[in-house]
């Protein structure tokens, strides 16, 4: 529809200068936002790390004792810890910008009498700002023309209620913030940024913190549990030294290292930086997370709910039909309309937004356009309006020209239409079946009546008014050509698909047979569904597929039932009606293209491509996330066990090398297990069967004990394998630093071939070996180079109290090694048998 039809004359908006200029002299529309975070600030944090704190105090026993070479290599893994803390909190907090940024709201405002769609943060003062129903309001300002407008206000008045304002009007002010609740309407911006009523409060909200996850709590409590076991082995350890050896100093610095080794600060860092990449890949595939903490919840999805129009079918309507009760005559794929179905065409016009959104509408718009010989739209002034309500809905006009002709228009469910005209139960009936001959080939129908309602005392409801049925317009809406693969996928990942929509049932269940809806033959309309109790509601949702007719307390009741019956839920929805079972879904995703803004404010993912294919991806990366973050938290226990056994039991069993490690050691292996766990792993590519089994249960705990218990037996069978070497060592006369040569050499080989054989608690080793991981070989390339430098490199190996290995001893080390780590192996071959446990 052309634009100067859509925007009355009088309003042309800013030009470019004006536009500069006002940015200039008032700035961009930015709301309050933290301030960023000085340099100062972020080492203060740093300094609150626990192994931080431990590298600064054992620093200062080595200057207190005078050995000056193991402090500064200290204070060099003191730079290196924080290195790789500003670089993890650098990388999450890149990708979370990015997000951030794609995040940003858009807004339609008038410039040079043309309407544009601009980021949100670029309105200025004076631009005529554009809202319609379901847009949130981005700039406090004047209304200058609106049609039977009105806002939701409770962020700023508390009052649930909807407010009608216009033109002229004693109320006539508009504020960021708040929401459309009907009409449209166009405003001049008066107030941006943080001179708008929500910039002025903005401070008191921005420091809001969301509450922590059940991965999140499970995860923190596991944590303090080390760390509260790392301050009780410490101050074991401390006073045995002490009590051995009455050096405060050499105690302590045994105490220390032992809490060095027990302390797991990888996972916290690890968890971050798994959910901001995780979020940061999802966009790069097209899908905004708007919520970062549903990226562990993605890979538990059971149920996905999903609206019909524009997530299955492609959102691109098309009139195909239009059906004229005046002649009893049916026209299909625009071969021609003769006068009776121009009306019914005109009068569906008119019963539309003058400014269309919905496909439907503008669909209305250019069938008038096309079938009419004189456009009268710049004729007529809108003179009331109904909006779009009850059940099922319909919504009416009424215009009129200077001459006082009155034009009376309603469009909406035929249902609805046809209850309101005055026809016979014969008639009714007739026209029913016209409607379901027509909804059978998969068209979706509205009922078009028209009223000679004269008076100017409109009647509250719209269903009041004396209505004559003109006929039906029929729409199509083709499926999109990749949802039947898209179905597939969502099946064969175990997850269940409900359509739920407003439209009717023929029309719905032709669309769904078309789209590979299994179940498709059956279907239950909103007002059945809600007069079920809650168990007839779980069962009717499990058992089928199509919910038609649905209102918002229908979808909200269908969200929360399947809720209730342990089920994960992900619903897709565009629009105002959508947005409280968004809310209420535990994954909420609404379309970028055609979403609302309150539809999107709702949701916590949305889909900027309008794709449904985008939730298999996003569904799989959650998946891999999780299954990821396990796996790097199962290898840093793993690999803590050994560290902290070999550290402890020479001490407490009294063996004859009681201090096989120093800190200098444990810390070169804790720079090793940082980047394995927190880059490594979360690098590591979806396994094989990732989206061919069901999802896992989200109330499940992280690590099972089964889980848990795999994780320590690996460990203690690498400590076996480290101390088999230390007794070896031992025996055959070797002095201190041969001990520990071989010691070291067969844990930091050890911990190679774990990294590998955890790549998966399933597959083998071999089989992994094909999915590609080049941050795994770069990093065990260079934990070998290292471990060669520190022991072949002269200057190097007397700062550790290492010697050189000759190639025997390397293979013998290499072998122990190897014997610890790769039984699991065998493990894993049982278990693909099904000789024990299942996947």
């Amino acid at each position: 529809m052309p634009a100067k039809i859509n925007i009355p004359g009088y309003i042309t908006g800013l030009n470019a200068a004006q536009v500069e200029a006002a940015r200039k002299q008032y700035g961009a529309n930015h709301q309050v936002m933290p301030n960023a975070r000085a340099w100062w600030r972020i080492l203060l944090e740093m300094l609150k790390e626990p192994m931080l704190l431990l590298l600064i105090a054992v620093t200062i026993i080595y200057l207190i004792l005078g050995e000056y070479g193991e402090a500064y290599f200290m204070l060099a893994a003191i730079i290196i810890v924080s290195g790789i803390s500003f670089y993890q909190d650098n990388r999450s907090r890149r990708a979370l910008e990015a997000l951030e940024k794609i995040n940003q709201p858009r807004s339609k405002v008038i410039r040079d009498s043309r309407m544009i769609s601009i980021p949100t943060r670029d309105i200025v003062m004076g631009d005529m700002l554009l809202v319609a129903e379901g847009d949130t309001i981005n700039a406090d300002g004047k209304i200058v023309h609106s049609n039977d407008f009105s806002v939701n206000e409770s962020m700023l008045t508390g009052e649930a209620y909807s407010v009608f304002k216009s033109a002229g009007a004693k109320d006539d002010m508009v504020y960021s913030g708040t929401l459309v609740v009907s009409g449209l309407a166009i405003c001049e911006v008066l107030h941006t940024g943080k001179q708008t009523k929500i910039g002025q409060i903005g401070e008191s909200i921005s420091g809001i913190r969301e509450e922590a996850t059940p991965l999140q709590r499970q995860i923190e409590k596991f944590v303090k549990g080390m760390a509260i076991a790392g301050i009780l082995v410490f101050l074991l350890v401390w006073l045995v030294n002490y009590w051995e050896s009455r050096s405060l100093t050499d105690s302590l610095l045994k105490g220390l290292t032992l809490a060095m080794s027990v302390l797991p600060e990888e996972i916290p860092v690890a968890f971050t930086t798994f959910m901001a990449l995780g979020s940061w890949r999802l966009m790069q595939l097209g899908i905004i997370v708007k919520k970062i903490r549903i990226v562990e919840t993605l890979g538990s999805a059971t149920v996905i709910c999903l609206d019909k129009t524009g997530t299955i079918t492609q959102n691109q309507m098309s009139l195909r039909a239009v059906y004229a009760c005046a002649s009893h005559s049916l026209y299909e794929n625009d071969k021609g309309y003769d006068k009776t179905a121009g009306l019914v065409i005109q009068y569906a016009m008119w019963a539309s937004e003058p400014v269309p959104f919905d496909p439907m509408e503008k669909a209305l718009h250019k069938a008038y356009e096309n079938n009419t010989g004189h456009d009268e739209r710049s004729e007529y002034t809108m003179l009331h309006e109904y909006p779009l309500e009850g059940t099922p809905p319909m919504m009416t006009h009424l215009f009129e020209n200077r001459a006082g002709k009155r034009i009376v228009a309603a469009k909406g469910a035929p249902e609805a239409i046809i209850a309101v005209s005055k026809l016979t139960e014969a008639e009714s009936t007739a026209m029913l079946q016209q409607v379901n001959a027509l909804a059978e080939k998969g068209y979706r129908v509205l009922g078009v009546a028209s009223s000679s309602f004269e008076d100017n005392n409109f009647p509250a409801r719209q269903q009041q008014l004396p209505f004559q049925l003109l006929g039906f317009v029929a729409f199509y809406d083709p499926p999109k050509p990749n949802i039947r693969s898209v179905f597939e996928q969502f099946y064969q990942a175990g997850i269940a698909v409900k359509i739920i929509t407003g439209d009717n049932e023929v029309t719905t269940r032709a669309i769904a047979q078309q789209a590979g809806l299994k179940n498709a033959g059956s279907s239950m309309n909103g007002a059945q569904l809600l007069q079920l109790t809650e168990a007839g509601m779980q069962e009717k949702l499990m058992n089928i597929n199509i919910f038609t007719r649905m209102f918002p307390e229908a979808k909200l009741a269908a969200v929360n039932a399947l809720k209730n019956n342990r089920q994960i839920v992900a619903m897709t929805g565009d629009g105002v009606n959508d947005a409280p079972a968004l809310k209420a879904a535990h994954i909420g995703i609404a379309m970028g293209n055609k979403g609302t803004e309150i539809a999107k404010q709702a949701a916590a993912l949305i889909l900027s491509n309008d794709d449904l294919l985008g939730m298999v991806d996003a569904i799989a990366i959650g998946r891999r996330i999780y299954t990821n973050i396990k796996k790097a938290v199962q290898y840093i226990i793993s690999i803590h066990i050994p560290i902290i056994l070999t550290v402890s039991l020479p001490l407490f069993l009294g063996w004859v090398y009681p201090a096989i490690f120093t800190p200098v050691h444990v810390i070169f292996l804790e720079l090793i297990m940082g980047p394995t766990c927190s880059v490594v792993y979360e690098n590591e590519p979806m396994e094989q069967n990732a989206m061919h089994v069901p999802p896992r249960p989200f109330t499940a705990t992280f690590l099972s004990l089964n889980e848990m218990a795999i994780s320590i037996i690996q460990g203690l069978v690498i400590t076996a394998g480290v101390l088999f070497m230390y007794r070896h060592g031992v025996q055959n006369g070797y002095d201190e630093s041969g001990v520990r040569s071989l010691v070291f050499t067969t844990l930091v080989l050890a911990n190679i071939f774990l990294t590998l054989c955890n790549r998966s608690f399933y597959y083998s080793l071999l089989s992994e070996m094909r999915n590609h991981n080049p941050l795994m070989v770069y990093i065990i390339s260079a934990t070998i180079l290292l471990l060669m430098v520190m022991l072949y490199l002269p200057p190097v190996a007397t700062f550790f109290t290492l010697i050189p290995l000759s190639p025997v001893e390397l293979l013998i080390c290499s072998a122990a090694a190897a014997v610890s780590v790769l039984w699991f192996e065998i493990w894993k071959w049982a278990k693909r048998k099904g000789m024990i446990g299942r996947k």
